[in-house]
């Protein structure tokens, strides 16, 4: 991507923000708590297209970073009483270490036994939630203590149900995942992520340490998914043990490809697209999930790469 496309692509990163940030405004409340929840679940879309859309690794059991993340926030909240700030961190921190050593093991297979292995980690990782269901109150869950959801910053009082606060902090976290996702795109590492997915083969052949890449790119991955993960927690106020079931690592799959893998907005629109789909037809019918099923068919017959995927092979070759 030369200076002047670079710069396209960064306007219109600049212009989304700015978008959602004025949609604020004019929102009803339920519309303006969806896109928030929205905006959230596609910064775990954002770090799962880093694994799959770039790095090629398919891997279903990309709901363990989100848990990670949502409990490591959510347990020193509730069971410690930690505040806001430091559980965000301890579920930041406990997602990376665990990215990193998911990738050591899982990264000795590839192909389909790489995406065996992920979905094995995250079946045992579930199975541990349940099982420790004195402290994870398993499936049921728990809520985050009012008091751990408000806190002091530079003398102010800060209250995360406040719901310009929770909308305005998540775009915030969505934000810095496009942006990183957008640097790392245009930085070397990214393009031979890209050579990798790619041919292997052809990328080991040139020098490079596979390995490590794919490493990275699990760690990247699992980091902005365990961020979506504790900020999910804290703003909603809610930890349970669905969000570490397959059905997360399936939806975090479906909306990467229904956006675009490979794009760097794909996984928000495709988020944004699933949210919208059965906010509209459950408003007409109960079975709304088969209407869903078949909007989903169409769309990926008219848009094989996803909607930003195939607009960019279409119309508009730079989007990133």
């Amino acid at each position: 991507m030369n200076r002047r496309l670079a710069d396209r692509a960064a306007i219109l990163h600049v212009a989304l923000i700015a978008l959602l940030f004025g949609l604020q405004f004019v929102l009803s409340d339920y519309h303006h708590l969806i896109l928030a929840r929205v905006m959230v679940l596609a910064t775990f879309a954002i770090g799962y297209n880093v694994l799959f859309g770039y790095a090629g690794l398919l891997s279903l059991g990309h709901a363990m970073f989100f848990a990670a993340g949502l409990y490591g926030a959510g347990l020193t909240a509730y069971h410690l009483g930690w505040e806001a700030p430091a559980a965000f961190i301890a579920g930041l921190v406990a997602g990376t270490i665990f990215a990193f050593l998911v990738g050591l093991v899982a990264l000795r297979t590839t192909g389909v036994a790489f995406m065996i292995v992920t979905m094995m980690f995250a079946q045992a990782c579930y199975l541990l939630i349940l099982y420790f269901g004195e402290y994870t109150r398993g499936d049921e869950g728990f809520t985050i203590p009012a008091a751990s959801r408000s806190f002091g910053f530079l003398g102010a009082s800060v209250d995360l149900a406040d719901a310009a606060l929770r909308y305005n902090l998540a775009l915030a976290l969505m934000g810095i995942a496009l942006a990183l996702t957008f640097v790392i795109v245009r930085a070397p590492v990214g393009r031979v992520l890209v050579a990798i997915r790619e041919n292997e083969h052809r990328a080991t052949m040139l020098g490079y340490n596979v390995v490590r890449y794919k490493l990275f790119a699990v760690v990247i991955s699992g980091t902005l998914s365990a961020a979506a993960g504790a900020a999910y927690a804290l703003l909603f106020a809610y930890v349970g043990a669905t969000f570490a079931s397959i059905q997360y690592s399936i939806y975090a799959l479906l909306w990467t490809l229904l956006g675009g893998a490979g794009t760097v907005f794909g996984p928000f629109v495709g988020t944004l697209a699933m949210f919208s789909m059965v906010d509209v037809f459950s408003g007409f019918t109960s079975a709304y999930l088969l209407v869903v099923g078949v909007a989903l068919v169409l769309l990926v017959l008219f848009f094989p790469k996803g909607v930003m995927g195939t607009l960019r092979d279409r119309l508009v070759p730079w989007l990133p």
